[in-house]
């Protein structure tokens, strides 16, 4: 399921602002009913403090309210009146009540016991259809508390309550307000974010195979998109190199293969012409099976690259002694030198008077596959004799750096150019066949590619100097040790 970024925004947005909105209006209910109590328990006490006055004035025992009188129309809106007022004994009896009240306000027995002690004593309660609040208020008879009577007055509520209800009304209508103007600017927002990011896209969609080498430009300035344009427009240079280099590849894939084919097609046809006899037909299947060969390391060296490409490499891991690694690899490329090698083996064997030594310094052990390690080693190792020539020199290192073990493959060939080293690794790339001393059958130029295949998938690194201690080519191999 598709979510809408412009939408979510919106949505948060709102919602941010009506939580925003809903706690101001939480906070000015709240403040104003403080403030409306505050007024009212004001008021309820001065009226208490009079009437109190009032009660206790008479020494004679008579207690009366200071009352105003009513006309019938004004007693008949009882509910109406401001302030009630009635006069309690210790033992919850009504001895006074306001001259208007046609039933006993709510009486408390818990604060009457505490007011009769002194204290002022808070409460609300429902009086008959309406809520009202009221003080238990303490009397003082000529100086002396008067522990048998107390006073109440409470006031309605109702009017406090109708100003908390506008209140809330008007704060939901804020809300509401809040939530839909939150949407609004939310997506307006949201536009304003969006905007560069589909010019962005809108150049990106403009990128094809065709014009690979056009680059984003849209907001390139813009610290907040300078990044993302960036890391486009890096993507946009590797994926514009890997569809050269595959051109690239299938281009020389198919010069390498027709190359073959044609060479044997011209051989086959010739011999077809005429009648010939057994030598000249031997002769014609031996060069026939020379490209048959070469085409078949170069299918097999891509299809080992395709696994490469793809993850698909099986490795068989095991501890290994990257010293007797190498000692094999170049005990390998002795037995295919001159005579003994098989056709096919190599991209080229090495000639047979140059000087390969293995130097094993401590004991580097790497968990590695063995066989694919090995083939790694030994294909630089013949790539160094090619390059060395008769009488030369091949010299592989071994040792450890850090937690990395190293194989190092020097030869003291003429070492490559500065535009060499940058292209080595390339697949179907080859240096001047003139700069080849070893002589020996032609390569195909996928021998260094396979060898950082094997490194890489092996989770190590595979580097070259373009002259080394031996004034050749020096290439490094680093794999992880064993741990």
């Amino acid at each position: 399921m598709v979510r809408s970024f412009r939408g979510g925004l919106a949505l948060r947005f709102a919602l941010l602002a009506v939580g925003g909105m809903v706690l101001c209006v939480i906070a000015t209910w709240f403040a104003v009913r403080h403030i409306l109590d505050a007024e009212l328990d004001a008021s309820i006490l001065n009226v208490a403090s009079i009437q109190a006055a009032a009660l206790t004035d008479h020494e004679a025992g008579e207690m009366r309210f200071h009352e105003w009188e009513l006309t019938p129309e004004e007693a008949a809106s009882i509910t109406e009146l401001i302030r009630y007022a009635q006069v309690w004994s210790e033992r919850g009896e009504s001895l006074l009540r306001s001259r208007y009240m046609v039933r006993d306000l709510p009486m408390d027995r818990e604060a009457l016991v505490l007011a009769a002690r002194g204290e002022l004593v808070w409460r609300e309660a429902d009086f008959g259809t309406y809520r009202v609040r009221s003080v238990f208020y303490p009397l003082v008879r000529l100086g002396q508390l008067h522990d048998e009577h107390v006073l109440q007055v409470a006031a309605p509520l109702h009017a406090r309550d109708a100003m908390l209800q506008r209140v809330a009304l008007f704060g939901l209508g804020l809300v509401i307000l809040t939530g839909l103007g939150g949407m609004l600017g939310g997506r307006w927002l949201a536009s304003r974010v969006l905007g560069p990011v589909n010019a962005i896209i809108e150049q990106a969609e403009g990128v094809g195979a065709a014009n690979l080498s056009r680059r984003i430009s849209a907001y390139a300035d813009t610290s907040e998109y300078q990044r993302l344009v960036q890391v486009l427009n890096t993507m946009l240079d590797r994926i514009r190199g890997s569809f050269e280099a595959q051109r690239r590849f299938t281009a020389d894939a198919s010069h390498e293969l027709r190359t073959p084919l044609t060479s044997m097609r011209g051989e086959i046809e010739l011999a077809l012409r005429r009648d010939r006899d057994v030598d000249e037909y031997r002769h014609t299947l031996e060069s026939a099976l020379e490209e048959v060969l070469r085409m078949g390391r170069i299918v097999e060296g891509l299809l080992t690259l395709a696994r490469a490409d793809a993850g698909a490499i099986d490795l068989q891991m095991e501890l290994h002694d990257l010293g007797a690694l190498a000692e094999e690899a170049v005990e390998r490329a002795h037995g295919i030198r001159g005579e003994d090698r098989e056709p096919g083996t190599a991209e080229g064997a090495g000639p047979s008077k140059v000087s390969t030594t293995v130097e094993v310094r401590g004991n580097p052990v790497g968990r590695v596959d063995g066989r694919l390690m090995v083939q790694a080693i030994w294909n630089l190792v013949m790539n160094g004799q090619r390059f060395a020539g008769d009488g030369g020199t091949v010299r592989v290192n071994v040792f450890q750096a850090g937690d990395r073990g190293v194989i190092q493959v020097m030869d003291s060939g003429p070492g490559l150019l500065e535009d060499e080293v940058d292209r080595v690794f390339d697949r179907f790339w080859q240096a001047d066949a003139s700069r080849t001393q070893g002589g020996g059958s032609e390569g195909v130029g996928l021998g260094l590619s396979i060898v950082q295949a094997i490194v890489r998938a092996h989770g190590g690194g595979l580097t070259v100097e373009g002259t080394g201690d031996l004034g050749g080519a020096a290439f490094r191999i680093e794999v992880p040790l064993a741990g």
